[in-house]
């Protein structure tokens, strides 16, 4: 059975992008781009939601990401990945399904079917509905110390109390915080 993991980026005041989707307030130096390289490892697959693959989609096959960061490039390019969309007609991106249907009952079977583990990058809607249905084993949030003000929330409509526990951290020298919880056993 797969592990379903997030990953996002968030701002002190609960952010992972900022109006109009903006990321550029992310402190992406030396030592977080090392731990993005580490962190693209063969075997896993991608999670999106349609806007958050739009995005990803348009970034990382251009030559400014493959000059830019060519190992997280070659790793998001060349990684499996999964979009789940009711809007979109198909998925371009190389190694990119699209899921079209109910997405818990989906997620559920992929995570019984899929021999590796699963992270959802963004996508703040796919991650409230995931989290809501018990579907996500772990959490990792980088938090950058900046508070932009406005943007799109980390759990915005969550409904039910989501009661995390903290089962690792790392500072990096920029300041930014990683911080790991999985769902609190009851």
């Amino acid at each position: 059975m797969g592990k379903l993991t997030v990953f996002n980026f968030m701002t002190l005041d609960g952010y992972f992008q900022g109006l109009d989707g903006d990321i550029s307030w992310h402190r992406h130096g030396q030592e977080e781009s090392q731990f993005a390289s580490d962190s693209m490892k063969p075997g896993g697959t991608l999670v999106f939601g349609r806007k958050t693959y739009e995005m990803m989609a348009c970034y990382w096959p251009t030559p400014m990401a493959i000059e830019t960061m060519p190992d997280v490039a070659a790793g998001m390019n060349n990684a499996q990945k999964i979009v789940f969309s009711k809007t979109l007609d198909e998925a371009g991106w190389q190694n990119t399904r699209l899921i079209k249907r109910d997405m818990i009952d989906e997620m559920k079977r992929l995570k019984w079917e899929q021999p590796g583990d699963m992270t959802i990058l963004g996508s703040g809607s796919l991650v409230t509905q995931f989290a809501e249905a018990g579907l996500v084993d772990e959490f990792g949030f980088m938090i950058d110390p900046v508070a932009i003000g406005g943007g799109s929330p980390v759990f915005a409509n969550v409904k039910h109390k989501l009661d995390l526990e903290l089962i690792d951290s790392r500072t990096f020298k920029s300041g930014t915080v990683l911080l790991t919880y999985a769902p609190l056993k009851k």
